[in-house]
């Protein structure tokens, strides 16, 4: 088959041995091969579990703890921007005070830099007050 432009397509006459039956149907030519099929597998894992295990055992650059400690930090103080927001407003979403929780919980994690860590407890112990005073 060949495609001439944006006409369409054009079918060309074939020189194959393919022979026509006079009931209209078809049959293939002799010589053609079959192809051999084969029986489906699972797909195999790309890496065991004890690869995984290697992987969560690699300790990670201080650079990027530390950027994911400042991370979790604007995190939350948006959520206490949020939290402030929403009471002066007069609604308190209780699904806010979920997140503050999560927060929280966030923030326990050491960067490894000392002046990082003090900012973060302080930021904890804010978003702790916090979801004390929503719990009363």
């Amino acid at each position: 088959m060949r495609i001439n432009g944006p006409h369409g397509t054009t079918f060309t006459s074939s020189t194959s041995s393919a022979r026509r039956s006079s009931g209209g149907g078809f049959t293939l030519d002799e010589m053609a091969t079959t192809t051999e099929t084969r029986a489906a597998s699972a797909p195999r894992a790309a890496a065991g579990i004890d690869a995984l295990l290697a992987l969560q055992g690699i300790e990670e650059d201080p650079t990027e703890r530390r950027r994911r400690s400042v991370a979790r930090g604007k995190n939350a103080l948006d959520l206490l921007d949020d939290l402030k927001i929403g009471m002066l407003a007069g609604t308190l979403d209780p699904v806010m005070v979920n997140r503050l929780r999560g927060a929280a919980s966030d923030l326990k994690t050491s960067s490894g830099d000392p002046g990082l860590d003090q900012v973060l407890s302080e930021i904890e112990l804010r978003v702790e007050v916090e979801i004390a005073k929503a719990a009363r």
